[in-house]
């Protein structure tokens, strides 16, 4: 922690002395704040002449769970310097949700990645930066991977529902102990809550967004084919050779052909699928699927994770396809047409009551 702060203390005056109104004088590290409690840097500058103080946390995390925590003590210290004197929290790096509950508490915030706002004597600072640490990067995919993502599938499914430990592992299908983990990931993003009865939900748009701007398409191969099918024929043919689970192999909708069944948008000259090497089979025979080097008009991808496979829906007889979360995932990767699609589709099934 004194590294942390002193890279604090650095990051401030570097912040401070780039306002010409402001003359940085000095900070001090621990500094008594009366009835023998301390501040991690308290900061000293004039402004336009007049004696300002700047009173910061530093925090090693700054999610948001933490933050709302740190940011009661804060205000409650800074009180003690009186008027003259403006709360800054400082982290590594604070989430644009982070950076929300600093401003409800009218609470300045600064970064070591460069966001940073403050509001103080007349003087508004304000720097937004796009670029994350790489251990947020690295932490905020871990919990996009498939393991994980076997168990956020199912509470999107119904956000609003209370889930205790072993019911969600069973559901999912994953341990006791990976439950453990996102669940300490969600709380931390304040994306979920826990009660008595187990945790639910509380921001599945906060979520499925950080999700989609992580999202990478499934590990594995692709490969285009070409049918003579057309219209009701295709759909009929579909309809015998589309299942998800079976022992006798699966093959799902997924992208455009999926959110044809599930929210319409548009036409598809192009159909997609999901499949496993059996379900695979059953396609090429049961659509007359031709190699094609060229003007494909049917693709189909075996993914590595089977987990895509346990979480379907049938929106029509017969037509089995990806969720619309999954859905909307592979439609956000699919060019600007396929943004366009997982917009409307999450406008038709994606809306949930907070």
């Amino acid at each position: 922690m004194k590294d942390l702060e002193n890279r604090a203390a650095d990051k401030l005056r570097e912040l401070l002395k780039g306002i010409p109104v402001i003359k940085f004088k000095d900070a001090e590290l621990e500094a008594p704040a009366g009835r023998g409690r301390t501040v991690d840097i308290l900061a000293h500058a004039t402004i336009s002449g007049r004696r300002h103080s700047f009173v910061c946390e530093v925090k090693s995390i700054g999610q948001p769970r933490h933050v709302r925590m740190a940011l009661p003590e804060l205000r409650d210290s800074v009180a003690r310097f009186g008027k003259a004197a403006t709360p800054i929290l400082i982290a590594p790096y604070l989430s644009p949700e982070a950076q929300a509950l600093c401003r409800e508490q009218e609470v300045g915030f600064l970064d070591l990645e460069g966001n940073a706002r403050l509001v103080f004597d007349g003087v508004f600072i304000e720097r937004l930066v796009a670029s994350k640490p790489r251990a947020e990067r690295r932490e905020i995919k871990s919990l996009f991977k498939p393991r994980s993502a076997l168990v956020l599938r199912v509470m999107l499914r119904a956000p609003e529902r209370t889930w205790r430990v072993a019911e969600l592992a069973e559901a999912a299908g994953v341990s006791f102990g990976h439950i453990s983990n996102v669940r300490k990931a969600l709380l931390a993003r304040e994306w979920a809550q826990v009660a008595p009865e187990g945790m639910s939900l509380t921001k599945p748009d906060a979520l499925l967004d950080a999700w989609r701007d992580a999202y990478e398409p499934p590990a594995g191969q692709r490969l285009g084919f070409y049918t003579t099918l057309h219209g009701g024929a295709f759909d009929e043919a579909a309809r015998k050779t589309l299942c998800a689970g079976a022992n006798d192999g699966q093959a799902i909708f997924a992208s455009f052909s999926a959110a044809h069944w599930l929210a319409p948008y548009g036409r598809i000259s192009t159909q997609y699928f999901y499949a496993d090497d059996t379900g695979l089979k059953r396609l090429r025979d049961a659509l007359n699927l031709s190699e094609a080097q060229k003007g494909e008009n049917v693709v189909v991808a075996l993914p590595k994770d089977a987990g895509i496979f346990r979480d379907t829906v049938e929106p029509a007889r017969g037509i089995v396809c990806t969720s619309p979360v999954q859905t909307y995932l592979d439609l956000g990767v699919a060019g600007e047409r396929g943004r366009e699609a997982a917009d409307h589709l999450r406008q038709e099934k994606l809306r949930w009551r907070h």
